[in-house]
């Protein structure tokens, strides 16, 4: 009758937080719509004319300036509200995961909408819903250039530009100038929000970090087109009107012309090391160069002012907010215990983490080695699963670039090292196991390719042993150049002294060796086991916001615009309004955007700092219990390292290796048919886009294409 009570209890609870999370849903929708409503008329005279007078008029105060309060209510508030309510609800949904997974793992909706329609364009494999979302946003540039453009020629004619010392054909491209830059800047409002990695908004439109640097991509592709003919047309109109001083300019109250060229050198410095040739042949200088979008940011904000950077403050503040996050966590050293190094220059990596931090798989996180280079961050897909390995967090490395190889040789060298001192970022990884919906996974990769799945399939052995999950099958087709990368295989079950039995998964492995043609084992180096000896000031990796991320995250985000704004009013009341009286005309514009600037930074600095300061005693508190129960239990079984050399059995019996040929995908694919089918793709992109291509081609019904690209 207790159990029955109980029982009663925990379902009446989840229910209240399904209500609770239905109205937050509700309330997020509302506000992103009306949020794109005032971007929909933002160009129009109806906005201009009557709406935002209307709210500047109501918004006049000595506390806030009218036109940078209109800005922040209208396209500040709302996304920030948004990002800060998305944090209690994601953190409601964690409460409710276990509870829905029955109900929702099996309810593929809206799957078709994933299926990809381009493939091999400039864009590259690009789903249904990508593409709509796409056309809507050309859409509302278009709106926004053309409303700009026809507004503005409409009061163009042979006596306003005489009256400027002008011809027509000069003014309208002094106007076009203009409006591509006012349309440029509504890509810049969306240019960070792909590569804020612990951002709430990601995951609330479904959408993952290494998912969204695509996104990223585009945009900035855009907004330096944009950006690029603003300044060329600019340069032009003040060449045929005798004014090239002007490109000089820097107005106290005004635009600053030269902040806007320095910001625009800045953008085409980084624009042209993104080119994908020179990305890949020298990949540092695209690294490095692409820390010039602070000098970027900056500037942009003292060309224009920051009255008017209400539109690409959300993402420049969620982006800050992230940045300063991962700094915190980055400074810590992270506890290495132990790795693995293959034959095919592979290495694994094993590290410490916190029972606390759970993660879901897919995820990546970024690994710092100051011995190799102190700013260089390098993404690694997880291979672990922190249901199956609750102390430890493994990661797989391919070598292949120069930081890889230089990691690789001090592992691999016959004088081992004892301890490595490693940073982490991360990690990073879906909010949902979105793989559980379907009967059948085929997973597709090529070489190193490989490691993301690892994860997937360890989360199912544990899910199938230990809760009695009924999982999806699971086929891998994996290829690989010769036969010593077969070794990567041995990495699919864990090391011992965690749950490692798989006969409850229903698991298929087909390997194919590409370049031999009959098995060369003899040739094959034993697998080498690394024990390392951790210092005592290296911890396990643990969240930077612990167990309640999502909660304290939503915290900082609304504490911290509170106070900025409180701050900011108290400024402008008391120093800048008594001289400049809300005209615009006396205070200098480039020094109250400094001002707002510094004081967002000091805001965030300050709820991030304190929410951090107030996680880490709970952590190490957490930590010294743990030490505790190892001094008087023993070593926990994941810390004993008794590292196997060659392939369980059971994973053997499920293994079969094809030399001197490729997978015939077509034909594989095809053959699955069972009535939901997910297929994953990692590795090459001529191999992503062979399999997205059999996936679209609509011969099957059944297969679910998702593409896992290194994008990072």
């Amino acid at each position: 009758m207790d159990a029955n009570h109980v029982v009663k209890k925990w379902s009446s609870s989840n229910e209240k937080i399904s209500t609770v999370q239905a109205a937050l849903r509700l309330l997020l929708v509302a506000v992103f719509l009306g949020s794109l409503l005032m971007w929909i008329m933002a160009p129009t005279n109806t906005f201009k004319q009557s709406w935002l007078p209307s709210i500047q008029a109501k918004l006049n105060s000595t506390y806030f300036e009218p036109k940078q309060g209109a800005r922040l209510l209208i396209y500040t508030l709302p996304i920030l509200l948004v990002a800060a309510m998305g944090c209690f609800y994601l953190h409601m949904g964690k409460k409710l995961k276990n509870d829905k997974m029955a109900r929702y793992c099996r309810n593929p909706r809206f799957a078709s909408w994933k299926k990809p329609v381009l493939i091999k364009g400039p864009l590259g494999i690009v789903s249904r819903v990508e593409l709509a979302f796409l056309i809507m946003f050309i859409a509302l540039l278009s709106w926004t250039f053309a409303t700009y453009i026809s507004n503005y020629f409409a009061k163009i004619n042979p006596n306003s530009a005489a009256e400027q010392g002008e011809k027509v054909w000069q003014s309208k491209l002094d106007s076009a100038a203009l409006t591509l830059g006012l349309v440029g800047n509504i890509c810049l409002a969306f240019l960070f929000f792909p590569v804020t990695r612990g951002s709430s908004l990601l995951p609330l439109f479904g959408l993952t970090s290494e998912n969204s640097i695509k996104y990223h991509i585009w945009l900035g592709n855009i907004t330096m087109t944009l950006f690029t003919a603003h300044g060329i047309c600019f340069f032009i109109y003040w060449a045929v009107t005798n004014e090239l001083s002007q490109m000089l300019k820097w107005d106290k109250t005004g635009v600053s012309n030269l902040a806007g060229e320095v910001a625009l050198v800045t953008g085409l410095a980084m624009w042209l090391t993104t080119i994908p040739r020179i990305r890949r042949k020298l990949f540092e200088l695209f690294f490095y160069t692409h820390y010039l979008y602070i000098i970027f940011m900056i500037f942009c904000i003292l060309h224009v002012g920051i009255s008017f950077c209400g539109m690409m403050l959300p993402n420049v503040y969620l982006f800050v907010v992230d940045r300063y996050l991962r700094f915190l966590q980055s400074q810590r050293n992270v506890r290495l215990l132990s790795a693995r190094v293959l034959p095919c220059e592979t290495l694994e990596l094993n590290l410490g983490k916190s029972l606390g931090l759970s993660y879901n798989p897919l995820g990546i996180m970024f690994i710092n080695v100051p011995s190799i280079s102190k700013l260089q961050w390098h993404p690694f897909s997880i291979t672990s699963s922190s249901t199956l390995e609750p102390n430890k967090i493994s990661i797989v490395i391919k070598s292949e670039g120069s930081w890889t190889k230089k990691l690789y040789q001090m592992l691999s060298s016959p004088s081992s090292l004892d301890r490595l001192e490693v940073s982490v970022e991360g990690p990073y990884a879906p909010a949902s196991k979105d793989f559980l919906r379907y009967d059948t996974l085929v997973m597709v990769s090529g070489g190193s390719g490989i490691t993301p799945f690892i994860s997937i399939i360890r989360e199912l052995i544990y899910m199938s042993t230990m809760l009695n999950y009924k999982a999806p099958k699971v086929i891998l087709i994996c290829a690989f150049k010769n036969s010593s990368e077969l070794t990567m295989l041995d990495l699919i079950l864990p090391i011992s002294g965690t749950p490692s039995d798989n006969s409850n998964l229903q698991l298929q492995i087909e390997a194919f060796v590409t370049r031999e043609k009959e098995p060369k084992i003899d040739n094959i180096k034993p697998i080498k086991a690394i024990k390392f000896k951790p210092h005592a000031k290296d911890e396990p990796l643990s969240s930077i916001l612990g167990p309640k991320h999502w909660l304290w995250l939503g915290m900082i985000i609304a504490s911290s615009f509170v106070i900025f704004l409180i701050l900011l009013g108290i400024i402008t009341r008391y120093y800048i309004y008594p001289i400049d009286h809300n005209t615009n005309k006396i205070f200098s514009t480039t020094w109250r955007s400094v001002i707002n600037v510094l004081v967002m930074c000091i805001c965030i600095v300050m709820t991030a700092s304190a929410a951090v300061f107030w996680n880490k005693r709970q952590n190490d508190i957490e930590t010294s219990q743990v030490q505790n129960m190892v001094g008087t239990t023993g070593t926990p079984s994941s810390y004993d390292l008794e590292l196997e050399n060659h392939p369980r059995q059971s994973l053997s019996q499920a293994t079969n290796v094809h030399y001197g040929r490729r997978p015939d995908l077509r034909r594989m694919l095809l053959e699955y048919n069972g009535s939901s089918t997910n297929v994953f793709a990692s590795g090459p992109k001529r191999l992503r886009q062979e399999v997205a291509t059999i996936c679209s081609s609509g011969l099957a019904d059944n297969l679910h294409f998702e593409s896992i690209s290194f994008s990072w």
